[in-house]
């Protein structure tokens, strides 16, 4: 057994002092407050590891490439084509090892990878179908990160439209193969579980979202929901309903299900995901100019709210949490639309992505804790609570992940330079 000993932490009940934290084999087995110092001090403010809900992490490499373009989301998606045309397995390990290790930096502990990138091109296999997908699990394994691997089902450029050019790399067929195809995988590794996604309405045709919804059953499901006008402007044209409407009348909307962005909804919409998951990603649906989510009143009709870094433009879970108020604010031209205490739980959940055991600093929880520095330049004079409107990656010196230490003195412990890595496997892909 390990002790840790905090001059504060982030319980469930809120900031304490004097914490002592006991941890076994991974597990906390006590949390006592108000104790004397003993066993390891652990500096500033201890909160729980930070859950990214939805990433793209090959997305990284349009970082500082795209920003200053005009233009729209159709236009940036040509961007991500072109590296997505450029990966191979071997390399996009190592871009998502250097992506991951920027995550664990920043303080998440956990990221659910939506991952469409599957094969060579239309009709073509690696010798191992799920090749990319290893190299994820590899990337993660190495990076000392829990992954939630979405498979991602892809099969149409849009609705009635094949895949064309660099989707032909996501395209299994059909909604059959692509379930053959995941069921033949089995990663390994501790920190690592699997679940399923649905590109999106757009991309999957309606009577083949069924075949994903049964393979995905006692799985996390997620999929990208009303991101752009457009697609709801589509869905209706040839469904005659809102995407939303599309994926409960296929059962697709389960308490597993996390609808990823959920932008444009209407009202109706916003009473069908009662029960699910809502999986909001402040800083991308501000660079890709998506608009402003619905988010207090998803939470208000008992949707469950998580946040991901998405495109990776920024890697801050701090940021992600304080722009989910900053945005909502924006919208309803309110102050406090959100309790503190709710932002920290949407930024800790990681049961959006299955990881059932986290998210609070409490026996019986898995050991995943990080440390903030309360006295930086952006952290000084701050309240306990105002850290999450302070405090941003930077300010992040040490993370434990299932009891292990993986960053220690604001240093990855295997990925010793994450900066060179980045700029050595971003750099080769714009070549």
């Amino acid at each position: 057994m390990s002790t840790y000993w905090c001059p504060r932490a982030w319980l469930p009940g809120g900031v304490a002092e004097g914490v002592r934290i006991d941890i076994a084999e991974g597990v906390i087995t006590s949390v006592v407050a108000g104790e004397k110092p003993c066993g390891t001090m652990l500096a500033g403010l201890v909160v729980p590891g930070f859950a990214n809900g939805h990433s793209h992490a090959f997305h990284r490499a349009l970082r500082g490439r795209t920003h200053g373009d005009r233009g729209s989301f159709w236009t940036w998606r040509e961007r991500m084509y072109a590296v997505a045309r450029r990966l191979e397995p071997d390399s996009y390990y190592r871009l998502a090892r250097a992506v991951y290790a920027e995550m664990v930096l920043a303080g998440y502990t956990s990221v659910a990878e939506f991952h469409y990138l599957h094969h060579p091109g239309r009709g073509q296999r690696y010798a191992d179908p799920n090749e990319f997908s290893h190299a994820l699990v590899a990337a993660a394994v190495d990076a000392g990160i829990r992954l939630t691997l979405l498979d991602v089902c892809y099969l149409a450029g849009g609705f009635g439209e094949p895949t064309a050019g660099v989707q032909q790399r996501f395209d299994d067929g059909d909604a059959e193969a692509w379930a053959r195809r995941v069921e033949s995988f089995d990663p390994a590794g501790e920190l690592v579980i699997t679940g399923a996604a649905i590109h999106s309405v757009r991309a999957v045709p309606a009577e083949q979202i069924p075949v994903v919804v049964r393979a995905a059953a006692g799985r996390p499901l997620h999929v990208h929901l009303s991101e752009q006008p457009l697609e709801n402007e589509e869905c209706l044209a040839v469904h005659g309903c809102t995407p939303t409407q599309l994926l409960s009348a296929a059962g697709a909307l389960t308490p597993r299900t996390a609808a990823v962005h959920a932008t444009h909804l209407t009202p109706g919409d916003i009473a069908e995901l009662s029960g699910c998951w809502a999986c909001l990603c402040p800083s991308t649906e501000a660079d890709l100019g998506d608009g402003i989510g619905p988010a207090r009143a998803l939470a208000d009709a008992g949707v469950r709210l998580a946040l991901g870094s998405d495109g990776q433009s920024v890697i801050d879970p701090w940021f992600e949490t304080r722009a989910l108020e900053f945005h909502e604010r924006l919208a309803s031209g309110r102050r406090g639309c959100f309790e503190v205490g709710e932002l920290l739980t949407a930024a800790t959940a990681h049961a959006a992505s299955g990881w059932s055991n986290l998210g609070a600093i409490a026996p019986g929880r898995d050991a995943d804790l990080v440390c903030v520095d309360t006295g930086s330049f952006r952290t000084a004079g701050a309240s306990d609570a105002g850290i999450l409107f302070a405090a941003t990656a930077s300010d992040v010196t040490d993370v434990m992940i299932a009891g292990r230490w993986v960053v220690r003195d604001r240093t990855h412990r295997t990925v010793t330079d994450v900066p060179a890595a980045l700029a050595t496997e971003i750099g080769a892909l714009w070549q």
